[in-house]
């Protein structure tokens, strides 16, 4: 994905300085392009507070508060607090946006003007479509035993500007109804194991499913073949683990079976 930031500088201007989604300086009156957000996604604009006055004189907290103004409607933003080394303007595109570009301003102030550099002006871009990260399964074929876990290796290749978690399931698996929820940051890959297992024997045309935890159009799915199969070995171990149903006559078969099933496990 292309990052790009207009900047114009002159000897001893004042500048932003952009430390997240990604690194820009910014000149006022520049431009800045986010990246991608799916609808409903918070995301996050930083700033350092440092910056150069006219003579080129470094000022620590130069900027004191970060500004976001002309948002798009049913959008929410969340300014910066005072005085801070790190100046962060949170923004929630509505859960409803359109695929699209928006553009909103944003503003870096010092307060009263004390350091003389003024209010610098800049504007962002973001692309808000669902289509923010990729999704990777492994493997696709599984074959286990009745409640013996399997795992599965989750790849969430997060290509947008939100830090929002995701969360895993799997469907079409009988009473399988367990959720996993992780985080992928912006602009990186992220690793996941995921256990599953089943507990009766079948056939099954399960489904990895993804989902942003804040943004249900923001989701993938992969397909998965599922086979429980039972095997002698497991059925001795369940019946150790498991309530005798049958006559109390019996009980030492059943012993010796289970014997017989934990022994196989640990060979």
């Amino acid at each position: 994905m292309l990052l790009l930031a207009s900047l114009v500088l002159t000897s001893g201007a004042s500048y932003v300085r952009v430390i997240e989604p990604y690194n820009a300086t910014i000149a006022n009156n520049g431009s800045m392009f986010l990246g991608k957000v799916g609808p409903g996604q918070t995301f996050f604009i930083t700033i350092n507070s440092s910056t150069t006055n006219s003579t080129g004189y470094l000022i620590n907290r130069g900027w004191n508060r970060l500004v976001a103004t002309s948002i798009p409607a049913g959008w929410t933003a969340e300014n910066s607090s005072l005085n801070r080394n790190q100046l962060s303007v949170e923004l929630t595109p509505s859960p409803s946006a359109a695929n699209g570009t928006y553009i909103f301003n944003l503003s870096a102030i010092n307060t009263g003007n004390e350091s003389r550099i003024g209010t610098l002006h800049f504007r962002a871009y973001v692309n808000v479509t669902p289509n923010v990260f990729r999704l990777g399964v492994a493997p696709t074929a599984i074959v286990s035993s009745p409640g013996e876990p399997t795992n599965l290796y989750i790849t969430i290749n997060n290509t947008g500007v939100s830090d929002n978690p995701f969360i895993i399931s799997v469907q079409n698996i009988p009473a399988w109804n367990n959720t996993m929820t992780v985080i992928a940051l912006h602009h990186t890959i992220g690793h996941f194991i995921y256990p599953i297992y089943g507990y009766t024997p079948g056939v099954y045309n399960a489904k990895v499913y993804v989902s942003s935890l804040t943004s249900p159009v923001v989701y993938k799915e992969e397909n998965i073949a599922y086979t429980v199969r039972a095997n002698l070995e497991n059925d001795y171990y369940a019946i150790g683990e498991g309530a005798v149903s049958f006559p109390i006559m019996y009980e030492p078969a059943y012993d010796v079976m289970y014997i017989i099933g934990l022994i196989a496990r640990h060979l």
